[in-house]
């Protein structure tokens, strides 16, 4: 591929090693000064001067195997390899002689003599580091016949070739055994799927017991692809498509990670996505989703006309952008007209970029008049920013992702990283591996429980819904036992709500002996637990939707930070609050201003001078009342007080609970507008749809789960010729309140003079720094990757303090009983993402094609349950149909499903339960029923009915 050096993204040939003592050597006669421990490899690289190499690579440790970087060193016998000899002082070095350049092409000519002679049709040429190393010792010719007629000798030329995985092909034919791709997946990916079998001239790369790649515990990360010296491991895309001629770096759309990605293009086409070493977040790893599931961007489905309707019981008509606009904008006007300016409003979305979210806000608030802004954060993370905010200060984690090489205890809360997050995964699971301890708080054991050489030092399987009861009891044992950081409370806590939140906590009540029959866990292993987190130098806490999507998700975020503050685990490196954020600007949506009660940066709509200072920018007149949250517009939507409805990039007809409560909302709307790239769920209920654009086809920022603030770049012109700032935008013009930007930086521009965290952000800086972490400010003008290390922000009345909270248990209302006697949880899975409107119209699809209930074998002999069988689920809220997989994952009494499909209607029986500070919804909690059963739901059918007759309302070019 022909691209300009990029010095982020070289590859330097062993890892960074950092000391403060400095050796000075010299290497070809130049001095060198690099720190201590750091490879001659490295320690030349880093002077621009090139040793050849075949099995190093500086994501992994060196391994000396090839042969091919031996040096000669004065003074020493034989040529060591550089890789792995570290530089001492005074040592003087050759990289280059007739000797050396002799012995690499002598061992260069045996790699080649076992290789095919197809460089000219092989996919990596150009691309092939065996080829360019071959080329760089000068090797012109083997000595060797290796014709299929004449070879001399045994070779490997007729192994068979492995196109099992649907993104990558495995052809041993090519393959150097330079162990790289082994390597990286133990050492990047922590997946340990592939073995080197036999030995010597027998060796090869294994998948273990002759399995395939798609049947191994391959994860399709690519890291064994990224690894590969050869065509040996090569995409499908690249092979099919040709080598790429350009790249653009940009960021990825699915979790909250934020990994940073080259977009290896031909053209405006997308051949491959190839993670980027300079990536902040990712350091050049991926998962399958951001490494292979990019199709859906260019997939069939994609609606690149608007269209518009009367009714949702007539054909979409196609149209042109100013009509639909127009016609939208008519419609709304319209509404406020007859029911008044308080009976619409709009949806951000946390797929989109903070410019165009900030956008959707800018038009809720000076274009429609009111607050009625909320986003999908409101049923996953909204219980995350009002408890840092409470305790902490500031609505964010605290940490980088980096930091957890740092921590020395990590205990994960209601999360699964491998799944959900599983660069960080990766990431986390090396920690361990170093010895670092584990406590795992969930009711299901998630794959880090038996995650392979890392250590399980408590799995606590809590049963749903007692998250505050366990969190409670695990502060009661270290302030009964005087196991809290006495000199950091002292200096950065609040006197008077430590000593109430003290005189609360040490209530019997909380004692693990009190709640073990509430949570379910024994209190000895409590105590243990306990123990192993207050007593660790470094302890720090990861959580996801399993903390905040409950009824107590508030509580239980404020019961978090107690604990780490009790602790004195906030401030440094390996410590602290990490929320694990589901989508890709979660983060973002929440700080751009997408809350009903907070203009962007969490500032208040009720505070005067604030919102004088948005409407002195914005010229416009605010309103100071909080508006509708989204459970809120539902129920006033079925009262017929709110009628008109903007849904940017979200589908909560899908991803909302009780999904018939929200279908009958929408029935309700007289005009719904969607703006997203499919004809989703939601849009099935749509007057009009507005279609969106990808990441790839749009400039911005995302913000990830670390307050990074990462670049998006557009690799691509919209299909639909706008991008989603361009069309919010067109859309507030039609409404009547002018925004006319040119660029989404000019949007940046405007968030920095409004928003203090992100007050010294620009493009110009990002582009300089590559990413941000916010806040962004005098105070920390190039940001600041870890918070609170000196002080909290203000709180209340008290300056610089943090803040403990009461967190009463209250136990939920959703409870089980002899007609709902099991109950169910929710979560992810690695190879789909949220509501799989994207990785449904990928490849991904070979993994996980449809939601299953995977269910206790306790459970399921006592209802007479085989694996597949169809189950009828049935809760208060309503009852779905999906097949069995019996797991002993699964504790007794808890069942557990995944949210990806539309088909499987697994929010049909989530209850409107919700946190009682944000009304984040319960998912975590359902009590149902499950039995045999032998069709679909009644819900199940009629929504097949209804699906089919709205796509059949499409345009014929359209469907």
């Amino acid at each position: 591929m022909v691209e300009i050096f990029d010095p982020k993204n070289a590859d330097l040939g062993t890892p960074e090693v950092k000391s403060d003592i400095q050796i000075t050597l010299e290497i070809d006669g130049k001095k060198i000064t690099v720190p201590q421990g750091t490879s001659i490899f490295r320690a030349a690289a880093l002077n621009n001067i090139t040793i050849p190499k075949l099995c190093a690579s500086d994501n992994l440790e060196a391994f000396g195997s090839c042969r091919i970087c031996a040096v000669e060193i004065n003074g020493r016998r034989g040529t060591p390899a550089s890789c792995t000899t570290p530089v001492e002082n005074g040592m003087q070095v050759s990289t280059q002689n007739e000797k050396i350049a002799r012995l690499r092409r002598n061992i260069m000519e045996l790699y080649i003599s076992d290789h095919p002679l197809d460089c000219l049709t092989c996919p990596a040429n150009g691309d092939c580091e065996l080829q360019d190393v071959a080329g760089a010792v000068g090797l012109r010719e083997v000595r060797y016949d290796i014709s299929e007629q004449g070879f001399v000798g045994e070779n490997h030329l007729s192994a068979k070739k492995d196109e099992s995985n649907p993104y990558f092909t495995f052809d041993p034919s090519k393959c150097i055994t330079c162990s790289r791709c082994v390597r990286a997946c133990e050492e990047v990916q922590g997946t340990f799927a592939l073995t080197i079998e036999g030995r010597g001239f027998d060796s090869k790369v294994s998948t273990g017991l002759d399995n395939t790649f798609i049947d191994s515990d391959c994860v399709s990360c690519g890291a064994c692809v990224q690894a590969c010296p050869t065509a040996t491991l090569v995409e499908k895309s690249v092979i099919e498509q040709g080598q790429p001629d350009k790249s653009i770096v940009t960021t990825c759309a699915y979790c909250g990670v934020g990994c940073t990605f080259e977009a290896q293009m031909k053209g405006t086409e997308v051949i491959r996505m190839v993670p980027y070493k300079g990536g902040e977040a990712n350091h050049g790893h991926s998962c399958v989703k951001g490494r292979f599931a990019f199709g859906y961007a260019t997939h069939k489905d994609r609606i690149t006309q608007p269209m518009v309707r009367n009714s949702i019981d007539e054909p979409w008509r196609e149209t042109s952008w100013d009509e639909a606009i127009n016609f939208a904008a008519t419609k709304l006007k319209a509404i406020q007209k007859k029911y008044g300016k308080d009976s619409i409003g709009g949806i951000t979305s946390s797929r989109c970029t903070n410019e165009e979210t900030y956008l959707v806000q800018k038009m809720i608030r000076a274009a429609f008049g009111n607050n009625n802004t909320d986003t999908c954060a409101r049923v996953c993370h909204s219980p995350t920013g009002f408890g840092l905010k409470t305790t902490l200060g500031e609505s964010a984690g605290t940490q980088t992702f980096d930091s957890v090489m740092q921590a020395d205890v990590v205990m994960v809360i209601g999360a699964n990283p491998t799944d959900a997050h599983p660069v960080f995964g990766s990431l986390l699971k090396k920690r361990l591996r170093q010895g670092a301890g584990l406590i795992v708080v969930d009711p299901r054991k998630i794959d880090l429980t038996k995650s392979p050489h890392v250590t399980l030092d408590h799995h606590l399987a809590l049963r749903p819904g007692t998250n505050v009861a366990f969190i409670n009891a695990m502060a009661h044992v270290i302030i009964n036992e005087g196991l809290e950081d006495k000199a950091f409370i002292k200096n950065r806590c609040a006197t008077k709500a430590f000593n109430a939140w003290v005189a609360f906590i040490s209530d019997e009540r909380h004692a693990p002996e009190n709640t073990s029959d509430i949570t379910g866990i024994p209190a000895n292993e409590l105590r243990l637990a306990a123990r192993l987190y207050a007593k660790a130098n470094n302890a720090a806490i990861y959580y996801g939707l399993g903390v905040t999507e409950h009824s107590q998700g508030s509580s239980m975020v404020m019961g978090i930070a107690n604990l780490a503050l009790v602790t004195g685990n906030i401030g440094r490196d390996g410590v602290g609050v990490n929320p694990l954020r589901g989508q890709n600007n979660v983060q973002g949506s929440c700080d751009m201003g997408s809350f009903p009660h907070e203009l962007p940066g969490y500032q208040h709509v009720a505070n005067t001078l604030l919102r004088e200072k948005f409407e002195a920018n914005w010229n416009v007149s605010l309103d100071p009342e909080p508006g509708l949250r989204i459970p809120n517009m539902f129920d006033a939507a079925i009262d017929g007080n709110f009628k008109g409805l903007y849904c940017q990039g979200e589908d909560i007809a899908q991803s909302d609970p009780n999904t018939q409560h929200v279908q009958a909302a929408l029935n309700s709307l007289e005009c719904l507008v969607v703006q997203d790239i499919f004809l989703n769920e939601t849009a099935k209920f749509a007057h009009v749809f507005l279609p969106g654009s990808s990441f790839l086809e749009k400039d911005g920022t995302f913000t990830n789960a670390e307050r990074r603030i990462n670049r998006v770049r557009k690799v691509m012109p919209p299909l639909a010729g706008l991008a989603d700032w361009q069309v919010t935008m067109a859309l507030s013009n039609a409404m009547g309140y002018e925004m006319n930007y040119q660029h989404p930086s000019q949007i940046m521009d405007e968030i920095a003079q409004l928003t203090p965290t992100f007050k010294n952000v620009s493009y110009e800086k990002l582009e300089r720094f590559g990413s941000i972490q916010w806040p962004c400010n005098d105070t920390s003008p190039d940001g600041m990757p870890i918070m609170h290390v000196d002080s909290f922000p203000t709180l209340g009345d008290q300056s610089g303090k943090a803040n403990f909270a009461i967190t009463e248990y209250v136990a939920t209302t959703e409870k089980v009983n002899k007609k709902f006697p099991l109950l169910l949880t929710t979560g992810r899975i690695l190879s789909q993402y949220n509501v799989g409107a994207q990785t449904r119209r990928t490849d991904n699809q070979v993994w996980h094609d449809e939601d299953v209930l995977e269910i206790h074998p306790n459970d399921a002999q006592e209802r007479g349950i085989n694996n597949d069988d169809w189950l009828g689920i049935n809760s208060r809220a309503g009852d779905t149909v999906l097949k069995a997989k019996i797991s002993e994952r699964m504790q007794p009494g808890v069942v557990y499903t995944t949210f990806h499909h539309p088909d499987s209607g697994a929010n049909v029986i989530t209850t409107d339960n919700s946190d009682w500070a944000t009304n984040c919804p319960e998912y975590k909690v359902t009590a149902v029923q499950v039995n045999k059963v032998t069709s679909p739901s009644n819900w199940q059918k009629r929504n097949k009915v209804f699906s089919k007759r709205q796509q059949d309302f499409l345009p014929m070019q359209a469907k």
